[in-house]
């Protein structure tokens, strides 16, 4: 058996026990497919990030992102868990780390207490017809329904009625490969929007503080209330805080990581590569 480092941090959290938790496994080198799923499936977060060193010197490492049954295309809170492990706990000796991943080359970095990172902007389009099963899956309908390639996209008059919303998790499934972000102004909270993020296609039945429906939240918000720099929560059970700004076609999303524990895994001993 050969042993793996874990850390599990708990990104876009105010305080330990909030934000989204996200496992974090230094590698170096790929593990068979198989193992890393299984690995991410064993740990039941709603992601297990991966990483080894880029030895075709496009970044300093090459990063992957599981659920606990697939292989997602982008990551956000998994992307600063993995920019505070490499940062503040494997001595890295540059105060900003680039990873290149399927989603191309993103990069976390100091800000003051927080981290901060920048992933693609998808402003969401408008969705004439939506799916049967995405508005029986929300039941609440929204005043707006919008989309990207990879998510479903619903706006609320309000916030009370994003807290509100009870979906039909059976009907949302159906979704495949498909997240739905459910958006509201942020009054009576105190920020610009808050959101809610659900994607059982993919195993993870609501998410604490999603990154990736970011890309599209901020872009959106930033074109509505006619700024550029706004402050989100994701309101979940967990919570989750960020600090937005759109930046041309990319968003900067800046939050706490507090970690959780440190610790290690043991795997069989089989070496895959990729």
């Amino acid at each position: 058996m050969q042993k793996i480092p874990i850390y599990v941090v708990d990104a876009f959290a105010e305080e330990l026990f909030g934000g989204n938790p996200a496992a974090v496994c230094p590698l170096q080198y790929w593990l068979p497919d198989a193992t890393l799923q299984a690995i991410a499936a064993e740990n039941n977060l709603s992601e297990t990030a991966f990483f080894v060193p880029d030895e075709q010197n496009h970044a300093d490492f090459r990063l992957r992102w599981f659920t606990p049954t697939v292989e997602v295309p982008l990551c956000g809170h998994a992307t600063l868990g993995s920019g505070h492990v490499v940062l503040e706990e494997l001595g890295f000796a540059r105060p900003r780390v680039n990873f290149i991943t399927q989603s191309g080359v993103l990069s976390v970095e100091r800000a003051g207490e927080l981290l901060r990172m920048e992933l693609p902007a998808a402003p969401p389009q408008p969705l004439p017809a939506p799916p049967k099963a995405l508005r029986e899956g929300l039941g609440a309908p929204p005043q707006a329904w919008l989309a990207t390639p990879a998510k479903y996209f619903a706006v609320y008059p309000n916030a009370a009625a994003v807290a509100a919303l009870t979906p039909d998790m059976a009907s949302l499934t159906q979704l495949t490969g498909m997240g739905v972000v459910a958006t509201a102004p942020g009054d009576g909270y105190g920020v610009d929007f808050v959101s809610r993020y659900f994607t059982p296609a993919c195993g993870i039945p609501e998410d604490p503080v999603t990154g990736s429906a970011h890309c599209l939240l901020v872009p959106y918000w930033a074109q509505r209330l006619g700024k550029t720099r706004l402050e989100a929560l994701q309101i979940s059970a967990r919570r989750g805080r960020l600090q937005t700004e759109l930046a041309g076609d990319r968003v900067r999303l800046a939050g706490r990581v507090v970690p959780y524990l440190r610790g290690e895994i043991a795997v069989p001993e089989r070496a895959g590569s990729r």
